[in-house]
């Protein structure tokens, strides 16, 4: 749900800020306040291209944040912030990090349905039919996950096919430079980790006589006679003897006897690597040659040891593929087989399921559409199975959601109503039928009451609070019926002066009678007052 939206200099609304809200809002205002200005910050948000003309005459960027908020943990807060410059650059963060506009498109757009704006209505999008139908019949959306799993398996089994034939057919030219490749690797035989094991050892063995000598030395140096560990021994007797006259030199003595054990331990290892050093004329020959195998591979199969290997799997692979080529092709047909009867199976059911719930969705709908008196308006839901070369992950059938204006008319797609209002009327409809279901938390209407007057709007009015009991819903409105069923009111106007800007007051009480009087009559008299009164008396 939104929580909170600031704008500053976008279009003709300034440092203007929608309170968290309940699951009804309304916006009401003059004609050209600016109530659409929400809409546009919206967009922004969701990750809608943008450009320069977004920005306010003078100002020198355009910047929207909003606050989504999905549960009761504040931790789960979407905070998404957009800042659009003068010369048209855009750059966006998500709770703080930088975004693209893609990532606020994947992060923010399914969370936000602008209804009546086209370019954000699923509802236009065929390819969103199946989808839509789908998560309101719980049989064919249990349908539609047996047969994507179908679909995927066989879709794997179809590649591995693909690869099995592709290497079965190398050509002459590849085929025998796989087998150069494995007689070479085969013959060699590397085993992981030995090039390193053998480069270390050469690189002792190789500097023996050094490492010996020095080893040796070394020793010594630190505990032979007259070395080093006797002179700590001396020194430590001539201060233990001028510490009986002086205490203050004890603590020397004592770190002298610390050091001692220190170098006993370091000429105590020097005498040992000494003594392991063995110098081995033939083995030292051997493993230069084995250094000397390993690299020509690297050279001919590498640069690395690790690309030798990967050369050895891909030419062994390709061998035994052209080698076992009719047992492996005969192999990967089967299981092919095998994929496409299970998916032919899952398609039949979801096909069926999805069949079957057509009517049923088509008609809940249009009950929806007759309780908006819209004329015998209807929704033609068609479900026709498509050959298995057209079927892809979403199905396999084409879902087709169609407009009826009246019962003697003929259906017309969605994408040519040529009416905002009606489209926004029909995704209304839809929307109510689909309830929970729907994954959509917020809906943004404008335009919906376009053309609605009457008892028509009593029942726009009902429709809108039926829905806000699964959303929340903020509708841009003219009608008093819808304004006077909202949790919430808002009202958009616009201040006069050089710098006008569009701001958004919550009006309660008084003010909110004194508005709905506007909405009814142009001006607050005495009679619109005791009406509105009278309309907001049921709902207080």
């Amino acid at each position: 749900m939104i929580d909170e939206i600031n704008v500053r200099d976008i279009a003709l609304i300034r440092a203007a800020s929608l309170a968290p809200s309940p699951r009804l809002t309304v916006l009401t205002g003059e004609t050209g306040a600016g109530k659409t200005a929400l809409v546009s910050a919206c967009k922004l948000l969701m990750g809608a291209r943008a450009d320069s003309s977004v920005v306010r005459e003078g100002a020198p960027d355009a910047e929207v944040a909003g606050r989504i908020f999905r549960n009761d943990d504040p931790a789960d807060d979407i905070v998404v912030n957009r800042r659009v410059s003068a010369d048209g650059r855009s750059r966006a963060t998500l709770n703080g990090s930088m975004a693209s506009v893609a990532e606020l498109a994947r992060t923010v757009g399914p969370l936000i349905e602008l209804c009546g704006q086209h370019e954000y209505q699923a509802l236009l999008k065929t390819s969103e039919h199946g989808r839509i139908l789908d998560s309101w019949h719980d049989g064919a959306a249990e349908a539609g996950a047996r047969y994507r799993a179908a679909f995927e398996a066989a879709r794997q089994a179809q590649a591995a096919l693909d690869e099995i034939q592709a290497q079965a057919s190398a050509s002459t030219a590849q085929l025998n430079e796989a087998r150069f490749a494995l007689q070479q690797i085969e013959a060699a035989n590397p085993q992981p980790g030995e090039y390193d094991e053998v480069r270390d050892w050469l690189a002792k063995a190789e500097h023996a006589e050094l490492l010996a000598r020095n080893s040796h030395g070394a020793a010594e140096a630190l505990s032979g006679d007259g070395g080093a560990l006797d002179a700590l021994n001396t020194a430590i007797a001539l201060i233990d003897e001028a510490s009986r006259a002086d205490e203050g030199l004890a603590p020397y003595a004592q770190s002298l006897r610390e050091t001692c054990f220190v170098v006993e331990d370091v000429a105590r290892d020097m005498a040992g690597y000494c003594d392991d050093i063995e110098f081995d004329a033939a083995s030292l020959a051997q493993a230069q040659e084995r250094l000397g195998v390993l690299a020509s591979l690297m050279h001919s199969f590498g640069p690395t040891m690790d690309e030798v290997f990967a050369r050895w799997d891909e030419a062994s692979r390709l061998v035994s593929a052209v080698d076992d080529a009719d047992e492996c092709v005969a192999a990967a047909t089967a299981a092919l087989q095998e994929a496409e009867e299970a998916l032919a199976r899952a398609a039949d059911v979801y096909n069926e399921q999805r069949i079957q719930a057509a009517p049923a969705f088509a008609e809940a709908v249009g009950a929806v559409l007759s309780q908006l008196e819209m004329g015998g308006a209807a929704l033609v839901c068609t479900v026709a199975p498509l050959p298995r070369a057209q079927w892809t992950r979403q199905g396999a059938a084409s879902v087709v959601f169609e407009f009826k204006p009246g019962k003697s008319m003929q259906p017309r797609p969605l994408a040519r109503i040529a009416s905002g209002g009606e489209i926004s009327r029909v995704m209304l409809a839809v929307k109510v039928v689909l309830g929970a279901k729907d994954g959509t938390e917020t809906l943004i209407f404008d335009e919906v009451d376009a053309g609605v007057g009457g008892s028509a709007a009593n029942a726009l009015a009902d429709v809108l609070a039926r829905l806000a009991e699964s959303h929340q819903v903020i509708a841009i409105t003219h009608l008093a019926q819808v304004a006077v069923r909202a949790d919430a009111h808002y009202v958009v106007s616009k201040t006069n002066g050089d710098e006008p800007r569009t701001e958004l007051t919550l009006v309660e009480d008084d003010a909110r009678v004194a508005e709905v009087a506007r909405i009814l009559s142009g001006s607050a008299t005495e009679a619109s007052l005791a009406h509105a009164r009278e309309m907001l008396a049921p709902h207080a």
